[in-house]
């Protein structure tokens, strides 16, 4: 077993009461600076990069990333907060403030003195199966997305730009629900959406080592090779060739493949001295189909498989065997390939696959066969996006960036009323039956509260029917989904779940260890 060296810097120590009031504060802090860019009339942001020049941005998360506070034990609860957004952008793509808004009055609502005397093993454990109802509840509320629905969330995710929404509305309409929407920068100040060829493969990132774009923490490659082996690749040696033919020529290499570890680190480090653009990730598809979806993905690229398994030699390797892409790029959790030319077999598969699909009896191979005439057919949808200067661009992106996640979040759980009524319409309507539970509804009408408060508007009267809301552009109540003013369920049960689970983590500790900052320790 490993332990941790002690460390040599100096240490402060904060308990109890005086540890949870400036993780509180900290918390409050954050909160106060991302809660403004909630909802329909949410303001912008200007914030300080480490060059000393502004940014203007809307985006929950990236206020979040912003601030640093001086305080180190207000800062952890900073920190704790942005890692509940971080999650929940991740999970769900969009979410984040709402994440925050409500950590922070979860948190309030825990630490007030009518609770002090409550256990808090309860206390969580009542949060939780509150938790489980309000989910509960949104799933059974949750209405399918058709129609000029889908422009709705999109645009509601774009801060309400009806022009961006519709952009990115049109192409996931025109990719399908099996298909990708990807965004990219435009040529010029223009924004608009091209319609390509690609895949998304299950084949997240191998190492951080990988990646190219650190911002997004992706690994993106333009134009690769692409070498697919479907059998283990031992050492470097068994892929010598290959290596030295996209060195010497200048080519990107997206290796699909199970590798040893000491390949990994060694391409990792030459790619990280600058010898070589590479990316490893594993083979698609898994069990007794998996053979078939690697071939798969080779007529989509291209490429020969190579497997030592079926006699091929990995030792007699030569730069034929190797396919190509337009561009790949990996994150945590997948793979998107634009793959331009298709193979020359690919409608000869595609009828085959469908014949198969009509003729199987088993569920599960039926299921295996659809999955892999969605990769075949599969089209990816990449949004570009132009503005007059770079402030504006970054800004843009960002909200480009969390409607195509929202969007896609809504075709797979569906939509409920927006501006924070679906989780007011849950506070309403479910009976607690503990502390915890009378905590989590009383915490969850908060984003409503915020986005009304940001409008201007009196948030002392909430009592409106199901459904019903403010429409905080006109004043007028209306029926929220009506209206177009709706949330992705995913979003909303993300952004609870995370901040319920960073909550729980705060009101548990007892003893908060931080670095002296400087000035504190001379």
């Amino acid at each position: 077993m490993e332990y941790n060296h002690p460390s040599s810097i100096v240490k402060d120590l904060n308990f109890g009461e005086d540890a949870k009031i400036k993780i509180i504060s900290g918390v409050e802090k954050l909160t106060k600076a991302v809660k403004s860019t909630l909802g329909a009339s949410g303001k912008c942001v200007i914030y300080e990069d480490g060059m000393g020049k502004p940014v203007i941005t809307k985006d929950g998360v990236t206020v979040a990333e912003s601030v640093v506070l001086f305080d180190p034990v207000e800062n952890i609860g900073a920190t704790l907060i942005k890692e509940a957004a971080r999650n929940t952008v991740k999970e769900a793509g969009d979410g984040t403030t709402t994440a925050t808004v409500l950590a922070s009055s979860l948190l309030n609502i825990v630490n007030q003195e009518q609770y002090k005397d409550k256990s808090i093993r309860d206390i969580k454990n009542g949060i939780q199966s509150g938790l489980d109802k309000v989910n509960d509840y949104l799933s059974k509320n949750a209405k399918v997305v058709s129609g000029d629905m889908l422009k709705s969330v999109s645009a509601i995710s774009c801060n309400n730009d009806l022009e961006l929404g519709s952009i990115i509305a049109d192409a996931y309409t025109q990719v399908g629900t099996d298909g990708v929407v990807l965004m990219e920068e435009s040529e010029d100040d223009k924004t608009y959406a091209d319609i390509v060829k690609g895949v998304q493969l299950e084949s997240p990132l191998k190492s951080q080592h990988f990646i190219t774009d650190k911002d997004k923490q992706r690994a993106v490659l333009e134009d690769p090779c692409v070498l697919i082996v479907n059998s283990p690749i031992p050492n470097i040696r068994k892929i010598q060739p290959i290596l030295e033919y996209v060195i010497k020529n200048k080519k990107s290499l997206l290796i699909v493949a199970e590798v040893d570890d000491q390949v990994k680190s060694a391409l990792a480090m030459n790619k990280v001295k600058g010898n070589i653009k590479v990316n490893i990730i594993d083979p698609p598809g898994f069990g007794p189909t998996k053979d078939d979806t690697v071939e798969d993905l080779a007529l989509l690229t291209g490429a020969i498989v190579m497997n030592e398994e079926l006699g091929d030699d990995l030792d007699l390797i030569q730069p034929d065997c190797l396919g190509e892409v337009v561009k790949s790029v990996t994150d945590s959790r997948t793979t998107v390939l634009t793959t331009g030319v298709m193979g020359e077999n690919l409608d000869a598969r595609i009828k085959e696959i469908n014949k198969k699909i009509k003729d199987s009896k088993e569920p599960y191979f039926t299921r295996r066969l659809q999955q892999r005439l969605a990769m075949l057919n599969g089209s990816v949808g990449v949004v570009k996006v132009g503005a007059d200067s770079k402030i504006a661009l970054k800004e843009k992106k960002d909200r480009v960036e969390d409607a195509i996640y929202a969007t896609k979040a809504a075709l797979q759980e569906g939509i409920v009323p927006g501006g924070g009524i679906a989780l007011l319409n849950a506070s309403k309507n479910i009976e607690a039956d503990s502390v915890g539970e009378k905590i989590l509804l009383e915490a969850i009408t908060s984003p409503c509260i915020t986005i009304l408060d940001n409008a201007g508007i009196p948030s002392d009267n909430l009592d409106w029917s199901d459904g019903m809301g403010i429409d905080v552009i006109t004043g007028e109540v209306v029926n929220m989904i009506d209206y177009g003013i709706i949330d992705p369920v995913l979003v909303t049960k993300t952004a609870l779940k995370n901040a319920v689970s960073v909550v729980s983590t705060i009101i548990s500790a007892d003893c908060v260890i931080s670095n002296m900052r400087t000035n504190e320790s001379n």
